[in-house]
C-alpha cells in the first residue's frame, strides 16, 4: 500500500482499497482506518503525515481531534449509568441537578438534551476560554439560560451545551467529570487511545488539522449556527492555528465534552466494539436493551434552524440516515466529527468502526462514507 501501513483480514481487503483511493482522491493528508467485528480487530491502517511542517509521519497509536464524536463518549457514560440503574433518561435534570430546573427548564429531560430537544443549543452569556476551561462558569450559566424554544417541542444540535449538560448530571451522579468518568470507568480498563482533556504525556502523538481548501464560511458571529460552534466566539471554528484553536494544546487538555475528544482510530473503533459486542472475549458494555433504547429515534427532519435536515438522532447518537450519515443498519448507531471523523458500533453486524483524518474537508464528506459502503459490502449488510 505505498505510503500506507497496517494490515486488513482477506476478507475485508476492499477496505483497504478505498482507503488507498481515499490519499489519491480527496488529497488525503494522514488518516486512519479501524474496524472490529465480533470483538476482533479485522482492519487497521494508517498512512500519511500527522504534521506537515515538520513531516512527522502518521503512527498505528496517532490521535487527532475528533470534535463532536466526543459526544459518543459522554453518551456511552450516561447510558452505562443508565443501565446501572443510577441514571433515568427521563426523569428531569433537575432530579439529579437542581439548579438546573429554573427558567422555563424544570421539566427538561435528559434524554431531550441527549436528542437535541431541550431548546438550550446556545448560551446567552459570553464566556471566555478560561472561563469554558474552568468547568463552573459554563455551569452556571447553563443554570441561568432560559429555553429557546419549548423544551421537548424542537430540536436543533446543541454543539457544546450538549457535553456540559450530560456531563454536569454525570458530575452530580459520580462526582467525576465526564471525561474522568470516562477514562476511569471505560478508557483505561479497556486501554482505548480516546480522551476527553488529553494527559500532556500524550501531547507529542497528536496529528496537526488542517483546513482543506473550499470549506463552506460560517455565517457571521451573531448568527445562531456560529454562536452554537464557537460558544458565543470564545472557541474559533474551524480556525486552527490562531490563539485557541483546534491544534492548541491548551484546548485538547480542557474538558469540552460536546466537541473536544482526541483519539485514535483503533481507540474509537475499540471503544464501540466494546459496546455492542465487548473485545477479545470481553463482556459487551451495553446491553442489547440499553442499545434498543439509544436508538429509539428522539430527533428528525431540519432542525430549529434549518438544517440537517435528513439528520435521525437516538439518545445522544446519530443513527443510520441514508441521505445525511449512513451506516449499516437499523442497530447502527454514532456520531462524527467536523472535520470528517466518524465513529459508530453495529450490534446487529458485531460491527466497531473508525475513520480519522487530519484534513478538514466539510461536515458529511465522502471519506468516511466510501469507506462505511465497504465494510457493508464484507460483512453482507
Amino acid at each position: 500500500m505505498g505510503q500506507h501501513h497496517g494490515w486488513a483480514d482477506e476478507r475485508f481487503g476492499a477496505v483497504a482499497d478505498v482507503f488507498a483511493r481515499n490519499f489519491d482522491e480527496f488529497a488525503e493528508l494522514g488518516a486512519a482506518v479501524t474496524v472490529f467485528v465480533g470483538g476482533r480487530k479485522v482492519v487497521d491502517l494508517w498512512g500519511g503525515t500527522a504534521d506537515g511542517p515538520s513531516g512527522r509521519a502518521w503512527e498505528q497509536d496517532t490521535v487527532v481531534p475528533v470534535f463532536s464524536c466526543a459526544k459518543g463518549l459522554v453518551s456511552l457514560a450516561a447510558h452505562l449509568l443508565a443501565q446501572e440503574g443510577r441514571l433515568d433518561l427521563d426523569a428531569p435534570v433537575g432530579r439529579y441537578w437542581p439548579e438546573f430546573a429554573r427558567h422555563g427548564k424544570e421539566d427538561i429531560t435528559c434524554r431531550m438534551v441527549l436528542g437535541h430537544r431541550a431548546g438550550i443549543p446556545a448560551l446567552d452569556r459570553r464566556l471566555g476560554f478560561e472561563e469554558i476551561a474552568a468547568w463552573t462558569p459554563v455551569i452556571r450559566a447553563i443554570e441561568e439560560q432560559q429555553p429557546l424554544w419549548e423544551p421537548g417541542t424542537a430540536y436543533e444540535y446543541h454543539g457544546h451545551v450538549f457535553g456540559f449538560a450530560v456531563g454536569e448530571v454525570i458530575r452530580r451522579i459520580t462526582g467525576l467529570t465526564p471525561g474522568a468518568y470516562f477514562r476511569h470507568t471505560v478508557g483505561d480498563p479497556l486501554g482505548v487511545r480516546a480522551w476527553i482533556g488529553l494527559p500532556a504525556g500524550e501531547w507529542g502523538s497528536v496529528a496537526r488539522l488542517v483546513e482543506a481548501e473550499g470549506r463552506p464560511a460560517m455565517p457571521g458571529p451573531e448568527h445562531l449556527l456560529t454562536r452554537i460552534v464557537t460558544m458565543n466566539g470564545a472557541l474559533v471554528f474551524p480556525g486552527l492555528d490562531e490563539p485557541h484553536g483546534w491544534n492548541d494544546p491548551a484546548l485538547h487538555a480542557m474538558e469540552l465534552p460536546g466537541a473536544g475528544a482526541v483519539a485514535s482510530a483503533s481507540g474509537l473503533a475499540g471503544l464501540y466494539a466494546a459496546a455492542v459486542t465487548g473485545v477479545e472475549g470481553g463482556e459487551r458494555l451495553l446491553t442489547p436493551d440499553t442499545v434498543t433504547d439509544a436508538l429509539r429515534e428522539v430527533s428528525s427532519g431540519a432542525g430549529w434552524l434549518g438544517f440537517d435536515a435528513g439528520a435521525r438522532w437516538g439518545s445522544g447518537f446519530l443513527l443510520d440516515s441514508p441521505s445525511f450519515r449512513p451506516m449499516l443498519g437499523a442497530r447502527s448507531f454514532g456520531n462524527d466529527g467536523a472535520g470528517g471523523q466518524f465513529a459508530f458500533g453495529d450490534d446487529e453486524f458485531g460491527v466497531g468502526f473508525a475513520y480519522v483524518a487530519n484534513r478538514m474537508i466539510g461536515h458529511g464528506d465522502a471519506r468516511a462514507n466510501r469507506l462505511i459502503a465497504a465494510v457493508r459490502e464484507c460483512v453482507g449488510g
